[in-house]
């Protein structure tokens, strides 16, 4: 019975968490402006008419290049990060990562709100730079607890027995630890690209007049006329997420049967 119960809530709550997502390519093919039901019928036309708008051009490219730097630098600090956590002892190591890993509790428009206020008072312009540095912060705890279960996982015999055989700190570190936590980095890559493509909050507040997707997407729900092409680009957005988080998955998964670590289930 109690098992019963719990499958009971369980398709519930996938249900409600799910049917807005799945509603979202119905009305991307609806031949309607109006989003609402009965369907009037199906069409492609409002993925055409995506190519069509120049300012989403422009904030598409703007969120790439902020997503790809983001992810890059996020990584890059999650690598050091996740190294000195998990192989070196040094003074006040866990108020250090808590601080490190604080964003991932805090509210993001307080984060945001405290990002603008600094800024604004260093006299820094906003502009992509500065979105970019937002999602650094926001993307680095993310890919150090995935990294840092990538080296967890790895056996240290094998960094000893490099250096028996002179190789040195550096040598070892790219020749030996580097490869066997590569899917662990390309899996950070991958979260961190998608957390920051879909991220409103900091872009909004720290783009100034550089428009990213996510913000471009927000404006467009004051004119009706634009809805179903933001149903559009929803639905691509929603398959590319899916996509980017299963291949991120897939390589988490393989970086732990490389090592011969317990997968524990998910990213964090």
């Amino acid at each position: 019975m109690k098992g019963g119960g719990f499958r009971i809530y369980a398709i519930c709550y996938l249900i409600f968490l799910y049917a807005p997502i799945i509603i979202l390519p119905l009305f991307a093919f609806n031949d309607a402006t109006v989003i609402a039901f009965p369907l009037s019928g199906l069409t492609t036309k409002w993925f055409a008419e995506m190519t069509a708008q120049p300012a989403l051009g422009q904030a598409v490219k703007n969120s790439l290049i902020i997503a790809v730097s983001a992810s890059v630098l996020a990584t890059t600090l999650g690598v050091f990060a996740a190294r000195a956590s998990t192989r070196y002892d040094f003074p006040f190591k866990g108020g250090i990562m808590g601080l490190i890993m604080l964003p991932l509790v805090l509210p993001e428009i307080i984060v945001a709100v405290s990002l603008l206020v600094v800024l604004l008072g260093l006299g820094v312009n906003l502009s992509i730079l500065t979105v970019i540095l937002g999602h650094v912060l926001i993307c680095t705890p993310f890919t150090i607890a995935i990294l840092s279960s990538a080296f967890q996982s790895l056996d240290r015999s094998l960094e000893e027995a490099a250096y028996d055989l002179g190789e040195t700190a550096v040598s070892t570190f790219r020749l030996i630890i580097l490869p066997l936590v590569m899917p662990g980095i390309i899996s950070s890559l991958l979260i961190s690209f998608t957390i920051s493509l879909d991220e409103f909050i900091i872009a909004f507040f720290l783009a100034g007049t550089e428009v990213t997707l996510p913000v471009y997407i927000f404006s467009q729900f004051r004119f009706p006329q634009a809805v179903p092409i933001i149903m559009a680009l929803g639905t691509i957005l929603v398959g590319m997420s899916i996509l980017l988080l299963t291949i991120a998955e897939y390589f988490r998964r393989r970086g732990l049967a490389r090592s011969g670590a317990k997968d524990t289930g998910g990213f964090l």
